[in-house]
């Protein structure tokens, strides 16, 4: 609260004659304002929610007892993607381990080969009942990729609507090709 200060002023007795006016002071006491802060600190801190969480729809396979087998699909219809170290991605069209080919997880990289990839599925396949392309895309991570990296995949297959895709282990081959800048065709010597 503000208080005044009335206590007598100046000189006390010092000047003759005259009568001296006393001096006011005033002292404003701020501590119901920081309790006041505080407290309207304390309340945003505790209701506001910074962020929302935003969560992926991942389709995941029913476990059961029975081991399924699955269909077999055919090598055109495959896309092969292989997370590596340092946000490289490589793939390569069917089953083969062919010459593998770099790209990045930029909307003009991954998503221009797997929309590229649709397309030469749909030319070649057709549609199913329900307009999608019969494409599966394999997806494949190294040990030195990162999460972000399958982040990144998978929101690709979203925004593609690719819808048939799975996770799976780089084999031996794939690993060799990478090692090899690429190119699955070792000799040895």
């Amino acid at each position: 609260m503000a208080d005044l200060d009335t206590s007598s002023g100046g000189g006390h007795g010092k000047h003759k004659g005259g009568v001296r006016s006393k001096k006011m002071s005033t002292r404003v006491d701020l501590t119901p304002m920081v309790d006041l802060a505080f407290l309207l600190i304390s309340f945003f801190m505790l209701t506001t929610q910074l962020s929302k969480s935003v969560a992926m729809d991942l389709a995941m396979p029913k476990k059961s007892d029975d081991v399924v087998k699955p269909a077999p699909v055919a090598g055109s219809k495959v896309l092969n993607l292989i997370a590596d170290k340092d946000d490289i991605l490589w793939y390569y069209p069917d089953v083969i381990v062919g010459g593998l080919k770099k790209v990045d997880y930029t909307p003009k990289g991954l998503r221009e080969v797997i929309l590229k990839r649709q397309a030469e599925v749909k030319a070649k396949w057709g549609l199913d009942e329900v307009g999608d392309s019969k494409m599966v895309v394999l997806i494949k991570l190294t040990d030195d990729a990162n999460y972000k990296n399958m982040v990144d995949i998978l929101d690709e297959m979203d925004i593609t609507k690719t819808k048939i895709y799975a996770i799976q282990d780089v084999n031996d081959l794939e690993v060799e090709a990478i090692k090899n800048g690429g190119n699955a065709n070792v000799s040895d010597k």
